[in-house]
């Protein structure tokens, strides 16, 4: 086992030894599945497809070590990175705030450059170019609020676009 696992490994233990006693004291007994928090039936949908990005992120990050640290870097930390974007999307759906709006769409950009940059740093294949969203779609948002059930999948597909350098 390389010393950045085995020191992952405890920070992890460390961690939820730390806070397992706290959660277990917080929780009610009678619930033990994953439920995004309540809210105002105005702010549900938002902290559904939240909480859909967040379990997905999760999910996702949990990738079986191949011993390469590069790769294995990568492949836990492109899932963290698209996990924020997806919850920035889910902020331009639901929010009003300008100043958070610009927030998120730099949040958007910023994660998108950096999951190409890292695919780039082990010479992996770019994903198909497509323009970044400036304002999530009004209609989206209109549309999937009436389900229960949100997913990251319903998100506007995100990724970078790559300018060419001139000649």
């Amino acid at each position: 086992m390389t010393a950045f696992f085995r020191s992952t490994r405890i920070l992890v233990t460390t961690s939820f030894l730390a806070v397992a006693p706290v959660s277990a004291f917080a929780q009610d007994a009678t619930t033990h599945d994953h439920q995004p928090a309540a809210g105002t039936a105005d702010e549900r949908p938002y902290l559904q497809e939240n909480d859909a990005a967040m379990v997905k992120m999760m999910n996702d990050m949990a990738v079986k070590p191949t011993g390469d640290a590069n790769r294995d870097f990568v492949e836990m930390m492109i899932p963290h990175h698209q996990g924020a974007i997806d919850m920035a999307v889910a902020y331009l759906r639901y929010g009003n705030n300008e100043q958070l709006k610009r927030i998120a769409q730099e949040i958007i950009v910023d994660q998108q450059q950096e999951i190409a940059a890292m695919r780039m740093a082990l010479g992996d294949p770019l994903p198909a170019s497509d323009a970044a969203p400036t304002q999530a779609d009004a209609n989206a948002a209109a549309s999937n609020s009436s389900s229960d059930e949100k997913t990251s999948s319903q998100a506007p597909a995100m990724r970078m676009m790559m300018m060419k350098p001139a000649n």
